[in-house]
């Protein structure tokens, strides 16, 4: 029994659209024996490239693996938004680079191709200010 052809193209198109949307891959680990503290308004998080000269505690880090069509926009306010839940006033950017992150292999058993596979990953520090 064949699915409808109408079902088949509906599928299909589901899957194009669901593939041409930009992700931001987001995560943050808390440094140990940093204490728990209330989360602040994303808004209000300071994204920097380098370590400010106040005094400040570090709280974590947070991790970003965009695909390649996310917007800067987008990243910056998943950013923002995970360094927020760790309680921070910034987010001071350490590492922004792409790496390979694996192979593509393609072909038959007799001819294979292989293709590197890149990612971008984004560390950042969370940092809240001392004193405020």
């Amino acid at each position: 029994m064949r699915p409808p052809r109408r079902a088949l193209s509906l599928l299909l198109s589901s899957v194009l659209v669901l593939s041409a949307c930009a992700t931001v891959g987001v995560s943050s680990e808390r440094y140990l024996g940093i204490p728990q503290g209330a989360p602040t308004d994303p808004a209000s998080v300071e994204i920097l490239r380098k370590e400010p000269k106040r005094p400040h505690l570090q709280l974590g880090e947070v991790f970003l693996s965009p695909s390649p069509d996310a917007t800067v926009d987008a990243l910056e306010k998943a950013l923002r938004t995970e360094a927020a839940k760790l309680g921070a006033d910034a987010a001071v950017v350490v590492r922004d680079r792409t790496k390979r992150v694996g192979t593509y292999v393609t072909g038959t058993w007799w001819v294979r191709y292989h293709a590197p596979v890149y990612s971008r990953q984004i560390v950042a520090v969370a940092i809240r200010y001392q004193g405020r």
